[in-house]
This record gives C-alpha cells, sequence and structure tokens, in this order.
C-alpha cells in the first residue's frame, strides 16, 4: 500500500500530477485544493492506494485531514472516488465540516455529480463524523465556525445561507473576523 510520495513533479494538471520518485513516474489523481497547494517542483503528498480489478490508482493530498475526509467518503455506499474527489475540491474539510454540522443539504448539492438522494446519504452516514473532520484541522477553526455559525443564526440567517456563507470565508480567521466576513457575503445572498 503506497500511503505517501516525495518527489519532483514533471507535470502538472488541475486533476492529476505525474511525480518522479528514485526514476519511477506516478500519476497521482488531486483535488483542486491540492492543486493550488503545490508550490515548486518537489512535493510531499499524502495518498490514498485504491486497487481495482482493471487498474491501481493513487490519490494524493497536501493536507493529511483531506486525506482522511476523502477515505471517509468512498466507505459510503454510491459515493466512489471521483464523486468524493468533487467534494475535496469544491470545499475543505474544515468547510465541509460545518455544511455536515449544519445539516445543510444544498451545501453538498453544489457538489458536481452529486444529486438529492447522494446528498442525503452523505449528510446521514457523516453526521457524527464531523467532529472528527474538523477536529484534524485546528481545534479553534472548528471552534471558531460553531460560534459563527451560532452568531448569525441569533441574527436570523437561515442555516442554509448561513453554511454558504461561511464556506467562502478565510479559515484562518477568529470568531469575529469569520462574523463580519459572513455578514458582508450575506448582505449580497
Amino acid at each position: 500500500m503506497i500511503v505517501g510520495l516525495r518527489g519532483n513533479i514533471i507535470y502538472k494538471e488541475p486533476s492529476f500530477v505525474h511525480i518522479e520518485v528514485s526514476g519511477v513516474v506516478y500519476e497521482v489523481f488531486i483535488s483542486l485544493q491540492s492543486f493550488s497547494a503545490i508550490r515548486g517542483d518537489e512535493v510531499k503528498l499524502f495518498t490514498s492506494h485504491i486497487i481495482r480489478e482493471d487498474a491501481q490508482l493513487l490519490y494524493g493530498f497536501m493536507e493529511l485531514s483531506e486525506k482522511k475526509l476523502f477515505e471517509r467518503l468512498i466507505k459510503i455506499n454510491g459515493v466512489g472516488p471521483k464523486v468524493a474527489m468533487a467534494i475535496c475540491s469544491t470545499y475543505t474539510p474544515a468547510q465541509f465540516g460545518v455544511i455536515i454540522n449544519n445539516k445543510d443539504m444544498n451545501g453538498v448539492k453544489k457538489v458536481p455529480g452529486i444529486g438529492p438522494k447522494s446528498a442525503g446519504r452523505i449528510l446521514v452516514e457523516l453526521s457524527g463524523f464531523d467532529a472528527q473532520l474538523a477536529s484534524s484541522q485546528s481545534e479553534e477553526t472548528n471552534s471558531s465556525f460553531n460560534q459563527a455559525s451560532e452568531a448569525l443564526e441569533s441574527l436570523g440567517f437561515k442555516k442554509e445561507k448561513i453554511s454558504d456563507a461561511l464556506s467562502k470565508c478565510d479559515l484562518s480567521g477568529d470568531t469575529a473576523s469569520l462574523v463580519k466576513e459572513a455578514l458582508k457575503l450575506l448582505k449580497t445572498i
């Protein structure tokens, strides 16, 4: 089982990279989040190695939390690696944790390839998993997101709109800055 690769990128596209490791070139499928995080020619990726009857596929992630999310998603009946990568490309693990925590069906349906039935199944299957998703990010980020969500809810905004706005906010901010940024976005919605 290949769980990680460190090497030089010899070819890169938004959906995959070719990495040379000790003379062997691996094709690794990546999310848009990982694609935008790759800087320079040398890279270290956490990988998920999927062996099928007709292929051996590597999926790579810059962050361990993204790999954990991917591996949890592919265990859900009806969610394959392509849909899991679409989720990882659309949301960071912390953003997706907020969507799961708020039971935001529309947030899940925004991911290409996910309809109402699949979105409902994902929400049910991951209902207890959102804390794990967010805790693999920092505890402070999770706490800030939850507090910002509660603050916006107390102001009368609906959970769906709150989740949508918070998913577009900067993850590194504290509660106050998240609320301010989300309020600006909520005014335009």
